[in-house]
């Protein structure tokens, strides 16, 4: 199998300040670009973005994967926090249009990279997002437990997913900020049963403490890297590696 060199990349977006958490980039620059690198049609908005991968990590396949939800769920601080392994704190400056970063995991031994697409949650914003969708191998949504809307939000986010994604997209449920105990409104057994309802795994997640970060963006990798090689003998089910990781960590994985 040959591999790839990753290169330093580029993304198109930026955050509307500086702040670490709720945006992502600090570029300033703009251009024309487009999801899959070339031009199209309408020019959009390109920002120059510090996320960037050492030129010197190979990796052998490459998947794309995308960050939904409503603004403020906390896309960017997951993103950061799977990336950097550092939760950023600061006041909230949602992303403007899309930003990326690059992470390559070691998946049975190949090299899989992941190029993770953090979108911008806001209405004005959601034409530049639907380019994006018909790129994408796996889209995360995201909701904030400590916010009842943003779970309502989720099935309109689903409808658009059904109209502008691949057909066989990789899709998962993430609950996040569920360290804000005190601040909770919407349960763990309604996002299990929301995820029931949609046929897909399900999770909750904590930027700040790191709980099944890791966990989320693996199992997604898994399950492309089976999709792709699709080794005799081999069987990958995503719903029971996430249930049975769950377990085994007591739901608190890091």
């Amino acid at each position: 199998m040959s591999r790839k060199k990753t290169v330093k990349g580029k993304a198109a977006g930026s955050s509307s300040s500086s702040s670490p958490c709720a945006g992502t980039g600090t570029g300033t620059g703009t251009g024309t670009g487009s999801p899959s690198g070339r031009g199209s049609g309408k020019p959009r908005t390109v920002h120059p973005s510090t996320a960037s991968i050492s030129s010197s990590e190979f990796y052998d396949i490459s998947f794309k994967v995308m960050l939904v939800g409503d603004s403020g769920v906390g896309k960017t601080c997951v993103l950061v926090r799977f990336k950097d392994g550092a939760f950023l704190a600061g006041s909230f400056i949602s992303t403007v249009g899309i930003d990326f970063r690059n992470k390559v995991l070691n998946i049975d031994g190949v090299k899989v990279k992941l190029q993770i697409w953090d979108t911008a949650g806001q209405e004005r914003f959601r034409s530049v997002t639907h380019a994006y969708y018909r790129d994408a191998n796996a889209l995360l949504m995201l909701y904030d437990v400590t916010n009842k809307s943003s779970f309502d939000n989720i099935q309109a986010w689903l409808t658009e997913i059904h109209e502008y994604a691949q057909q066989d997209v990789v899709l998962m449920l993430l609950g996040n900020k569920a360290d804000a105990t005190h601040d909770r409104v919407v349960k763990r057994e309604d996002g299990e049963r929301l995820a029931k309802e949609f046929g897909v795994p399900f999770m909750e997640t904590s930027a700040r403490s790191g709980l099944n970060v890791e966990l989320a963006f693996t199992a997604v990798a898994k399950e492309l890297k089976h999709r792709s090689m699709k080794e005799p003998g081999e069987k990958f089910m995503l719903q029971e590696y996430v249930n049975k990781e769950m377990k085994g960590a007591g739901c608190c994985r890091s």
